[in-house]
């Protein structure tokens, strides 16, 4: 079995595991047969299954990347029919936690699978080498684990088990098929309960929770320390459990309880709290309810956020205190356990109990301290894994603390010494291993990480927000790096170097890609040093910089030398028409892209009007000049925003005949590069566009489709402003009418004289003033 043999895949449990699994699947593009029970007080022999589909459709964050998605998912029930699954390659059983169940499941399974066919769990509690107890030593060689997370599309982990029995080539096969196809981060455990991710999570929230019971710490300042400054999620613990469900908790900890051997650390620390107990009883079950450690006061019409005293379980006011423990996070982790404060002491506690009992585990959980990071990078989205944060904190600090306040020191922490758990040696990561050796990291063939490349060598040029590395093969890729990647004029400088650097192509180097590992690819323009200048009046530099970014993004389209784009996350406002302007785009699944400036009262500035209307008028060719003006006008006035790579498609933010989508992040930069050969090899720059728009007679009609908006309150007063300025750009201007050609000069040029009029106009400033202020739109 390879993995390109997957071709059809069973999920057996429809709840919202195996749901999200059976929606990630069809993400894929693979067929997917969705089975659960039958109710017997349903005339709908498929009642649940179908009640999963219409919660999928609706469900937010949205498991489907598109919408269409939903038509790979063939329905079915556990009675009437087990034979959808006879030309199945792979069956994941999602259903309760219940070993005869599980067990009972199985053997009806394998009466109907086809030979060879893979069938997995999805179970965190429940050992592997129970499950296949009574099972065929046929059924037992095509048997593991795949643990996913929840949600299945979004967190990244997903943990794999094997058997004593288990062929080997079937779990390479369903490893690079989840890698690839799924875009997993699939990291191989032992057959130990909650492997990774929950065995080390679980303990992280029990012990952050008794911690601030013990110390009296509120629950706002334990999450505001125990979540960015130590490079875990804003959400911290409290709020943690909050969106995880409170009342999972307790069933987390039985099944925990229930498996793990005596002795081990979590038995020592678990505990019960009767202010939980009762939280849960009154129906504080979390967000999923009506709040849980924090809530919304239901008898405050402003929405005031309340947050539960842990003493007395009553709710307060949120305080949202400042925390100098949490500060201090801005010079590192470090910083955060050592200083002396009541939250410093508390972050210590916390840290030195989950990171001992972390390095306790290695050979147990997992044979080294790279899968354990992994787990809890992907699993948890924690920024660093538990050996990160020693290296970060010290691993000799951490031992001689613990050694100071009469604590065990784990064995493994002991044997690194004064040395580190990762380490660079001749340009390449290096980790720790039980043997007391250094062993270098090796990447799956087709993942290329612009980290990697750092370590083992300098860039080609550098500056304050961006830099430029040769990547190999002749490829060099701009990295920004300013603050939420913001464009600026740095930016627009390594844009004008690169193209230096490469020059016709036949040099050194032959193609550009533009890629970084930002969390998102660009946030847009850098919208602090905007209203510093707007504020102190800098007009002529306001204009410079809306002419600098069209010249740049400009001379990137018609470079004699390919670009491909390559973003992962957020890719909004100028970060958006980059990518525009490339000659090919390699996006991330997980890419949310569009031109949102009439959100902070301009219009785009730099070229996306202009590629806008000409995407349209390529799309519809056969319709004549409005339609093309009136799509784009949708597009940009509503700040449309694509809330995966595959819907990009459908706005024409990404284009199908040039553009593709890479499922792993990982292997984004590698896809990219590929593609950037490829187009290099007989590369022509392309041609200056040419477009007839309508001109007033145009306008006329965006206007009153607009003066409609405005009447039902869907269109606030200063929209109608900015879609005013941003009809006259789409329509071409004043002169412009259906005989008249334009070039993308002419519409670069009606772009800059429409934005520098809205940026003067104190709408516009409000606007921006608000989103530096709450991270929000203002509806104005």
């Amino acid at each position: 079995m390879k993995a390109q043999d997957i071709k059809k895949v069973a999920v057996i449990g429809s709840g919202v595991m195996g749901s999200g699994i059976a929606a990630h699947l069809a993400n894929a593009g693979v067929d997917v047969v969705l089975l659960d029970i039958v109710l017997k007080d349903k005339e709908d022999r498929n009642f649940l299954v179908n009640s999963a589909l219409e919660k999928m459709k609706k469900a937010n964050p949205a498991p489907l990347m598109h919408k269409k998605n939903i038509k790979r998912i063939a329905v079915g029930n556990t009675e009437d029919d087990m034979e959808m699954l006879k030309d199945c390659d792979w069956i994941i059983e999602v259903v309760i936690e219940n070993l005869k169940i599980k067990q009972d499941l199985y053997s009806k399974i394998d009466k109907y699978r086809k030979a060879g066919a893979v069938v997995s769990s999805n179970t965190s509690t429940i050992p592997l080498h129970h499950l296949i107890e009574g099972q065929s030593d046929d059924f037992a060689k095509s048997f593991m684990i795949t643990h996913f997370f929840n949600p299945p599309r979004y967190l990244r982990l997903l943990e794999l088990v094997k058997g004593d029995k288990t062929d080997p080539k079937k779990v390479e096969a369903i490893s690079e098929f989840c890698d690839v196809s799924l875009g997993k981060g699939v990291v191989e455990c032992n057959d130990t309960p909650g492997f990774i991710g929950n065995r080390i999570g679980t303990f992280w929230i029990q012990a952050a929770i008794n911690e601030a019971f013990d110390r009296g710490i509120d629950i706002e300042s334990a999450d505001a320390v125990m979540s960015r400054p130590i490079g875990v999620p804003k959400t911290g613990v409290f709020a943690l459990v909050d969106l995880v469900g409170l009342d999972l908790m307790p069933h987390l900890a039985e099944s925990m309880l229930s498996t793990l051997p005596e002795g081990d650390e979590y038995r020592n620390i678990h505990r019960d709290y009767d202010v939980i107990n009762k939280l849960i009883e009154d129906g504080y079950t979390g967000r999923k309810g009506k709040g849980g450690f924090y809530r919304l006061d239901p008898d405050s019409k402003s929405k005031q956020k309340q947050a539960v005293d842990l003493k007395t379980g009553k709710f307060y006011d949120a305080k949202r205190p400042k925390v100098a423990a949490a500060e201090a996070g801005k010079k590192g982790i470090h910083a955060v356990v050592s200083h002396d404060s009541d939250e410093g002491h508390y972050a210590w506690a916390v840290l030195s109990q989950t990171l001992s009992y972390a390095a306790s585990l290695v050979g147990t959980i997992a044979d080294t301290v790279e899968k354990i990071d992994a787990g809890m990078k992907l699993g948890y989205n924690w920024k660093f894994g538990p050996f990160e944060m020693l290296d970060e904190i010290g691993p000799k600090y951490v031992a001689d603390r613990l050694r100071e306040e009469g604590r065990d020191v784990p064995e493994f922490l002991d044997k690194v010494g004064e040395g580190t758990f990762y380490k660079v040696d001749n340009g390449v990561l290096h980790y720790f291993g039980l043997d007391g050796k250094y062993h270098a990291i090796k990447r799956a063939e087709g993942v290329l990480l612009l980290s990697d490349i750092q370590r083992g060598s300098k860039p080609v040029h550098k500056n304050g927000s961006a830099s430029l590395w040769d990547i190999g093969d002749g490829v060099l890729c701009l990295e920004f790096h300013s603050k939420m990647n913001a464009i600026d004029q740095d930016i627009f400088s390594m844009i004008q170097k690169a193209i230096q650097e490469i020059g016709d192509g036949s040099g050194d180097f032959k193609a550009l890609v533009v890629h970084n590992e930002g969390s998102n690819f660009s946030a847009g323009a850098n919208l602090g040093l905007a209203l510093f200048t707007i504020n102190i009046g800098l007009w002529p530099q306001i204009d410079e910089f809306v002419g600098g970014g069209q010249s740049v993004y400009k001379a990137l389209k018609f470079a004699p030398f390919p670009t491909v784009g390559a973003p992962s996350g957020m890719a909004l406002g100028g970060g958006c028409e980059i990518l525009l302007h490339c000659d090919a785009v390699q996006a991330h699944a997980e890419t949310y892209i569009g031109l949102v400036e009439v959100g902070v009262g301009i219009i785009p500035g730099w070229g996306g009007c202009k590629e806008m209307l000409i995407r349209h008028a390529k799309h519809n060719p056969q319709k004549g000049p409005m339609p093309p003006v009136t799509n784009a006008f949708q597009t940009i006035g509503m700040a449309t925003v694509a809330k995966s790579a595959y819907e990009a498609f459908d706005h024409l933010y990404f284009l199908k005949h040039r553009d593709n989508v890479t499922m792993n992040r990982d292997r984004v930069l590698f896809d990219a590069k590929q593609k950037a050969l490829e187009l290099a090899k007989d590369y022509k720059a392309p041609e200056m566009e040419e477009i007839r728009l309508p001109g007033p007679a145009g306008k006329v009609a965006l206007d009153l489709a607009v003066g409609d908006l405005a009447k039902s309150g869907k269109a606030t007063p200063h929209d109608v402003v900015v879609c005013d300025h941003l009809a006259i750009v789409l329509s071409g201007g004043e002169k412009a009418d259906f005989t008249t050609v334009l070039t993308e000069d002419d519409i670069y040029k009606l772009e800059k004289k429409e934005f520098m009029k809205l940026v003067r106009l104190p709408g516009t400033i409000a606007r921006i003033e608000h989103m530096l202020e709450t991270g929000k739109p203002l509806r104005n």
